[in-house]
């Protein structure tokens, strides 16, 4: 690795490797199933276009519910597709924004717009919603209302409080036995990965790229696995930590948010004149988690309690465009005692759309069927309490995210070892104050497969990274997708943002504002 990217933690790195060199002893190999004799049939497109993707096409792709079954019942995916227009093709060009649970249909036109012109005439580039999601059928939708606010206090305070929120995500667990029994069983990351070979086939490419963010590094890593001789180029950006699927990598990720949170914090009293909540960042976030308390006594508008608060100001770990409109909330709250900016925020940010309960099912029963969770609450409470002691911002409300694993009906499989030394190289983007995938996961990613290029952005926060703005950044990209070769490199984060200007748009200096509303949140 070059110097200049900055490596992990000492301590940390030990337990990572540790991690990594007995999951590769103990986890079990993944094999790809004997294909049907029939191939599938090629995606039938047709014209979908919109102004802003005047090219887009649809269509949608049949594969088994149960690949180990290839003649049984049969799923649709739905997908999306912006075709090459070079004379020479570098073949179909996959692109995923993570979740799990994330509709990729848009992000098609997206990633084909970003590219440099030269670079997307060279592909057919792919977006699709993975099984379970979106326009897929059939669509998971386990249990209306599982968001509606005001929910219990995050904090398990006293027992009533934990006692609430346990009947919450085993509610929600029952519900999906009850609605999706027939499909639970086969949601997961290696099911997910073995329809992108039946997608490969159907569009009958000798090999496929692949471009993941977040969740979708993982899902990328796992077909690689399955089927490294099909790979044409390997983008994995904001990459998850493969020797913490599940469970572990959440409780990196609480201590990652807590950080991240500060260094909002940090922004927040460097801006002094404009919201007037203290100058020292410590008194700061003494105000923040008073008006957390404030709110557990009173919600606002009867819609943000304490977990509302925690939803709103999450999305601001994810990407830093969001930090004066969240500090903007904060302060008319905190200082004006004026709660309709709060709600506002939480409706704009936190508040759960429709299709959220969606992508809600599909996270838990792909994160709950791909790797083993600790099936004792006992265990979830030592833990989530040790972790709060340190992290007070998001570990609880993660872990009532993730509770519902605790009481999963559908049986859990091994995470599969991804190391790979079969592929040719592939390129990993990661930022090193990343909150959602925090950076040591692209280093323990970056361990697995063999050959592999680390290009970091010194300083930067966001999660998913490149096709947003750094200039640096996309040109690396760019390069690898035209050549297939890559280095180690460093690139500087984006400058920070500006309080509102009084067109209150997203200030300019964020950037990405766009990927981000397409990547979402949790993923």
């Amino acid at each position: 690795m070059s110097a200049t990217i900055r490596p992990p933690l000492k301590k940390r790195a030990a337990v990572l490797l540790a991690v990594t060199t007995v999951a590769a002893a103990l986890a079990s190999p993944v094999t790809a199933a004997a294909p049907s004799a029939a191939a599938p049939a090629p995606p039938r497109w047709s014209n979908c276009a919109t102004s802003r993707y005047p090219t887009l096409q649809c269509a949608s792709l049949k594969v088994p519910l149960d690949h180990d079954r290839p003649d049984g019942r049969q799923i649709a995916l739905a997908l999306t597709r912006v075709p090459h227009t070079a004379a020479r093709s570098q073949g179909p060009l996959l692109v995923n924004p993570g979740g799990p649970g994330g509709s990729g249909r848009t992000l098609a036109g997206y990633i084909a717009a970003a590219l440099p012109k030269d670079v997307a005439a060279q592909y057919d580039v792919i977006g699709f919603d993975p099984r379970g999601v979106g326009k897929s059928e059939p669509v998971l939708d386990c249990g209306a209302g599982h968001f509606t606010p005001v929910r219990p206090d995050s904090v398990p305070l006293d027992a009533q409080t934990e006692r609430a929120n346990l009947e919450r995500v085993k509610s929600f667990a029952e519900s999906c036995q009850t609605k999706h029994a027939d499909v639970l069983p086969y949601i997961g990351t290696v099911s997910a990965a073995r329809d992108l070979e039946v997608l490969r086939a159907a569009l009958r490419a000798d090999k496929l790229s692949y471009l993941g963010y977040s969740y979708g590094t993982y899902l990328g890593a796992v077909y690689a696995k399955l089927h490294p001789e099909r790979i044409h180029r390997l983008v994995l950006d904001s990459v998850v930590d493969p020797a913490g699927v599940w469970y572990e990598d959440n409780l990196a990720q609480d201590q990652a948010f807590d950080a991240r949170h500060k260094s909002f914090l940090a922004w927040v009293a460097q801006y002094d004149s404009t919201y007037h909540l203290g100058t020292d960042p410590s008194a700061v976030e003494t105000r923040w988690y008073a008006m957390r308390s404030a709110l557990r006594a009173t919600p606002a508008g009867a819609k943000v309690g304490p977990a509302e608060l925690e939803d709103t100001f999450m999305p601001g770990g994810y990407f830093n465009g969001y930090w004066p409109h969240l500090a903007a909330a904060f302060s008319a709250y905190a200082v004006k005692g004026d709660a309709k900016p709060l709600v506002a925020a939480y409706e704009k940010f936190g508040a759960v759309e429709p299709s959220a309960g969606n992508s809600y099912s599909v996270y838990t029963a792909v994160q709950c069927r791909d790797s083993a969770w600790p099936k004792d609450w006992n265990r979830w409470r030592a833990d989530m309490w040790r972790t709060h002691a340190k992290a007070p911002f998001m570990t609880w409300n993660n872990a009532w995210y993730n509770a519902p694993c605790a009481f999963w009906p559908a049986e859990s499989l091994e995470a599969p070892d991804v190391t790979n030394t079969a592929l040719p190289q592939a390129l990993l983007f990661q930022a090193t104050e990343d909150a959602a995938t925090p950076y040591e996961g692209a280093v323990s990613m970056r361990r697995k497969l063999a050959g592999s290029a680390l290009v970091v952005e010194e300083g930067g926060g966001n999660h998913g990274i490149a096709l947003s703005g750094n200039k640096c950044l996309d040109e690396k990209l760019a390069s690898y997708l035209l050549t297939g070769k890559a280095a180690d490199a460093a690139c500087p984060a984006q400058p920070a943002p500006k309080p509102l200007p009084a067109t209150r748009a997203v200030p300019a200096s964020a950037g990405g504002a766009a990927l981000h509303g397409l990547l979402g949140f949790r993923g």
